[in-house]
């Protein structure tokens, strides 16, 4: 595992350590209260409706700071290292930084204050934090299974066995 990486996942750990009032998928849904996302329910780029678009326009869609090639901060960079190890390189990222309609709309879309923030199949999965517990105990294998995605560690595994 590369040095980088390693930090990383580091970081999201201490991310996911004593951070009380964080709440799991069913709770953030069951929390959504919906509303039309825009101020004056003009459809900008911060409406449910264009946020509802984006979210659904790919299987792996990650709402950050930055991009991939240049995370913006820690906890993004972690998401985007996650997916690279689990071999997930086909997915939309959206930097919030370049749109505050944006970063506010998803917060208010998914009842999550925090970014980044990750959906699969359209479904809010969670933030850092979340998306590192998914990797640690093998739930992330599994929902990219669910959407045809082939883990890259599970290859990986296999390898080692062979050893």
């Amino acid at each position: 595992m590369s040095g980088s990486l390693r930090a990383a996942l580091r970081l999201g750990a201490w991310a996911a350590r004593g951070r009380p009032g964080r709440r799991h998928l069913s709770e953030a849904a069951a929390g959504n209260t919906g509303g039309s996302g825009g101020a004056d329910g003009s459809g900008g780029s911060g409406s449910r409706e264009a946020v509802e678009r984006l979210v659904r326009e790919h299987p792996v869609v990650v709402f950050m700071k930055g991009s991939p090639a240049q995370p913006l901060c820690g906890f993004s960079n972690a998401v985007v290292q996650i997916l690279r190890l689990h071999g997930v390189e086909d997915y939309r990222a959206h930097d919030v930084l370049q749109d505050p309609d944006l970063r506010q709309g998803i917060k208010d879309y998914s009842n999550w204050p925090t970014i980044p923030q990750v959906y699969l199949n359209g479904e809010f999965v969670g933030g850092c934090d979340i998306l590192l517990q998914m990797h640690q105990n093998g739930d992330l294998v599994e929902e990219l299974k669910k959407l045809g995605i082939r883990s890259a560690l599970l290859d990986a595994e296999k390898d080692q066995e062979k050893k």
